[in-house]
């Protein structure tokens, strides 16, 4: 346990002996040993001891002492005003923080005030506004493990709930890529790698074993949604959301709720409210849903840039948001992580997607309302936690004010979803009317304050608020008829909070001072007094004012318990919100970028101009691509088959190797086509001139690279890993995206590695497949392979220079160019000059050896039949070289050493052995020069 944590050695010897105060907060370090506590002290949040010493340096604050009859204590406070910003940076540091507030007005105690934690801060279960920083998902999770891994996941911060269970460790790992949990809670049966499932950036704890008993979970699960066995399938799903809810009220100081220890916590203590805004589980199948793991999310740069340079930081969600609530953007990132299988569905939202592209002006219209909208979920979060204030009641009625005109906007609706929208969007009228009666427009932001019931809501409140009025005119009054009364022109009538109301009169004019003035406070200049109707008046405002305040704070509470109990519907209406606000910012991204409609259940990939939507909006002449890949013989279910046959005979392929060099756009072209497949199953339309697609089950990525030295795995290793993960996995319903497969290692190696993957991909598997190299010899296995084709991108040269014309055209591409890209980057002239020598070299070298072979041939075919075992095994020689074509420099020739034996041997097992793939240019360079001397002998 961190030594910050947990209750201080210190305390713990002179346990009997604290004073009651530090006994307090002994105790609560205790009882909450996993988190740092902070504890209230007047308007500070202090720490003692070795946390004080943790908080003080990692918010950068002063750290001081506390001294009492035991002794002498490090301390560090936190102003409670500006607390958020400093629990940001201790929650940024990996820790949990229990907030100790006290739970008694220190006016109306003799003696220590009573606090206890009315919630714990952690990564996962923010539900503060200035925490949570933006509005995206924050997930915690809970996994527990049987015949099967039960995954439950929840937001705290707006009541999205959701349980799922899959068979496997890398299953789970993929479905927690979806939403991405900023915290997990795992039970006692659970043994996984955490960091290869969960993530570097997730906090992961170990439970308590009995928030995970069945019985437990049972009757949480049904407190809070209903019958368990009706909402989940299995023990594993029903223990995880059991669990993950006996953390929320944990976290939320619920009563009853239990500790990390097992141990209850504070069980008379409920201060923080419930999580009865917990009423909707979605259940639901990962196979429901296109499968995108953590390294297809990355690769894909959905969510998150790989690179903190280009495309101006855009990712894919950056690019098609055009939504207008909080609520829209989370239900796009929704969306676009599980983008469905359904083809009616997508269907849907693609009809109504174009009735709203079509129709411009009803567009903008509801663009316009639904930015009007607030963050209902977590507006109806804070109001069923207790902890929204009156403005938040305000904008809640704002927002249901909008939904009439929004359905008014949908009202003639031709398209499904359109026209359900417009039947089920619930504007709860008699909320907003409630609200609207009682709520001032504009109260402030304190509820205990008063000024915040609007005038004849209450008529007992009324009459106080008169009361208290027609007191303070009187004494506003007072003055002018006081100076009449005494003739004393310059005194004056005011108040403090701590003596009252007063008169006050100068000492140059004491001698004129009514016999009725009754002295109240002594000044070096003057004196303060009050009259007995004056002293009668104050009591009087000061009791009215006090009893408005109070019972307008138990009205505003009644009010704000009304609409929580309406919880549900507002939830419900948020839903439907935010769904509408996808749907035209999807139609408003088709309008303004020129997007089309999709047709999807196609029977293969078939784009025409096909564009990548991220980069197309950073570049002045994005260079449109078609593609065209058929489906695989597994797809067409017919046994023997390596290819689907059309009338004519012809095979349309399945599979692509795309070559051209470095910067001519393999990789983006690549991305584009899984990015054209996820917006279509998302519901969007495509960046394209036309687009008929499958229905994709899985996106696979083998693409960039990537390493983990401190877990052991080299990037070949890493490279390997995800490799044999789409081996394994991949269907004819998927789409392999493999980039540069096999350059960790020799040559030779690699290029053995792509050949037989492009095989088992072909003839195994099945699935669309787009392969990017420099192998160059894989075009020829492509050439051999019916379901296969070559592309390439098309470089040109002018005036000695490359020029890429980032075209995807036929066939295979007919060199690499990577000397003149070094050219480009800024590699200095005599390496680029040197490095060209040895290219003319080399490849000069490459033509003399294949002469030399061809003569040998000849001279082999006029020996006759009985040398055709000799033959053949020159050949074998002969073809166990062309492995290491690559390293010539030139693509599509073929490096041919003499047959066996001899100088041709060795210079071929040396070129066998080079490792070009780890090689620097200068290792390089020397081993072809190498290489030279010994073909010049």
């Amino acid at each position: 346990m961190d030594a910050a944590l947990g209750p201080p050695a210190k305390m713990a010897e002179l346990e009997g002996e604290l004073t009651p105060m530090m006994a307090q907060y002994y105790e609560l370090c205790r009882r909450y040993d996993e988190a740092l506590v902070l504890f209230q002290v007047g308007d500070f949040y202090e720490a003692f001891c070795g946390a004080a010493e943790r908080v003080a340096r990692l918010c950068e604050i002063t750290l001081t002492k506390r001294e009492d009859s035991t002794g002498e204590y490090p301390m560090a406070g936190i102003p409670i005003d500006n607390a958020e910003s400093y629990v940001e940076t201790l929650l940024d540091a990996g820790y949990r923080v229990a907030i100790a507030d006290q739970v008694e007005d220190p006016d109306e105690v003799s003696g220590v005030v009573e606090r206890a934690v009315t919630r714990i801060v952690t990564p996962g279960t923010l539900t503060e506004s200035e925490l949570l920083g933006g509005a995206d998902n924050n997930y915690v999770a809970a996994l527990t493990a049987g015949e099967r891994y039960g995954l439950a996941l929840l937001d705290v911060s707006t009541g999205d709930c959701y349980a799922t269970s899959v068979a496997s460790e890398t299953a789970v790992a993929d479905e927690l890529s979806r939403f991405g949990p900023a915290e997990a809670i795992v039970g006692p049966d659970v043994d996984v790698d955490r960091d290869a499932v969960f993530g570097p950036a997730c906090l992961v704890t170990r439970y308590e074993d009995s928030a995970f008993d069945r019985e437990r979970a049972d009757e949480r699960v049904e407190q809070y949604f209903g019958p368990p066995e009706r909402l989940l399938a299995g023990d594993a799903e029903v223990r995880a959301c059991g669990a993950l809810l006996a953390y929320a009220e944990y976290t939320r100081g619920s009563a009853g709720a239990v500790g990390p220890d097992g141990e209850p916590v504070d069980p008379d203590v409920d201060p923080a409210g419930t999580l009865d805004y917990l009423n909707h589980l979605t259940r639901y199948d990962p196979r429901e849903y296109m499968l995108l793991d953590a390294v297809a999310v990355e690769s894909l740069e959905l969510f998150e840039r790989r690179s903190v340079r280009g495309h101006e930081n855009r990712t894919l969600v950056d690019t098609v948001d055009e939504t207008a609530c909080a609520l829209g953007r989370r239900k796009l990132t929704d969306w676009l992580r599980r983008p469905l299988l359904d083809a009616d569905r997508i269907e849907a939202r693609h009809g109504a997607v174009a009735e709203l592209q079509r129709d411009p002006a009803r567009r903008e219209e509801l663009s316009a309302l639904l930015s009007e909208v607030y963050d209902l979920e977590r507006l109806v979060s804070r109001v069923s936690r207790g902890r929204a204030n009156a403005r938040d009641l305000r904008s809640l009625a704002s927002t249901l004010a909008v939904v009439p005109e929004v359905r008014d906007a949908l009202s003639d609706a031709d398209a499904r979803l359109l026209a359900d929208l417009h039947a089920t969007l619930d504007p709860l009228t008699e909320v907003r009317e409630e609200i609207e009666a009682a709520i001032r427009p504009d109260p402030p932001q304190e509820v205990t304050e008063g000024g915040v019931i609007r005038e004849g809501y209450d008529e007992e409140l009324d009459d106080l608020r008169s009361t208290e009025r027609s007191g303070k005119a009187w004494i506003d009054d007072l003055e002018a008829s006081e100076r009449e009364r005494t003739g004393i022109d310059s005194l004056k009538v005011g108040h403090t909070s701590v003596h009252g109301y007063y008169i006050e009169v100068t000492n140059a004019n004491l001698d004129a001072v009514p016999e009725d003035y009754q002295r109240r406070q002594t000044l070096k200049n003057s004196e303060r007094y009050y009259t007995p109707e004056l002293k009668e008046r104050e009591e009087e405002i000061l009791r009215a004012e006090s009893e408005a305040d109070d019972l307008e704070y138990d009205l505003f509470c009644a009010v704000r318990d009304e609409v929580a109990g309406e919880a549900e519907r507002v939830q419900a209406l948020a839903d439907r919100l935010a769904r509408l606000d996808v749907l035209v910012s999807f139609a408003a991204v088709a309008a303004q970028y020129d997007y089309c409609r999709p047709t999807v259940g196609s029977d293969g990939i078939d784009v025409t101009a096909g564009r990548h939507p991220v980069v197309e909006r950073t570049q002045d002449a994005f260079v449109p691509n078609d593609t065209h890949l058929g489906s695989g013989p597994v797809a067409d279910g017919a046994e023997g088959q390596t290819a689907d046959s059309g009338d004519d005979g012809e095979f349309e392929p399945f599979f692509a190797v795309v070559t051209g060099p470095n910067m001519s756009g393999k990789s983006t072209y690549m991305r584009q086509v899984a990015l054209l497949c996820l917006l279509a199953q998302a519901g969007s339309f495509v960046p394209a001139a036309a687009a008929d697609l499958p229905i994709l089950d899985r996106v696979f990525t083998r693409v960039g690279a990537s390493d983990d030295i401190a877990g052991g795995r080299s990037t070949f290793m890493i490279e390997m890993t995800e490799l044999a993960t789409i081996l394994d996995e991949a269907t004819a319903d998927s789409l392999v995206l493999l980039d540069e497969v096999g350059r960790g290692t020799s040559t030779a190696d690699g290029l053995a590695i792509a050949r037989a993957v492009t095989e088992h991909l072909h003839d195994e598997v099945g699935a669309y497949t787009l392969f990017a190299t420099h192998h160059h010899d894989l075009t020829a296995v492509a050439a051999d392979l019916p379901g296969a084709t070559n592309r390439h991108f098309e470089t040109s040269r002018e005036d000695g220079d490359v020029a890429f014309d980032h075209e995807l055209v036929p066939g295979p591409a007919a060199a690499s160019y990577g000397v003149e890209v070094a050219d480009m980057a800024g590699v200095p002239d005599p390496v680029v000059e040197r490095s060209r020598a040895l290219l003319t070299d080399a490849e000069a070298d490459v033509a003399a050896v294949e002469e030399d072979d061809r003569e040998r041939e000849t001279d082999a075919t006029d020996v006759g039949d009985e040398t055709d075992d000799a033959d053949r095994d020159a050949e074998s020689a002969s073809e166990t070289t062309e492995a290491v074509a690559a390293t010539n420099g030139r693509t599509g020739e073929t490096v041919r050493a003499n047959g066996a034996g001899g100088d041709g041997e060795s210079i071929r097992e040396r070129l066998a052995d080079l490792d070009v793939a780890t090689m620097t240019p200068i290792e390089a360079m020397n081993a072809l020069a190498a290489l030279q001397e010994r073909v010049d002998e």
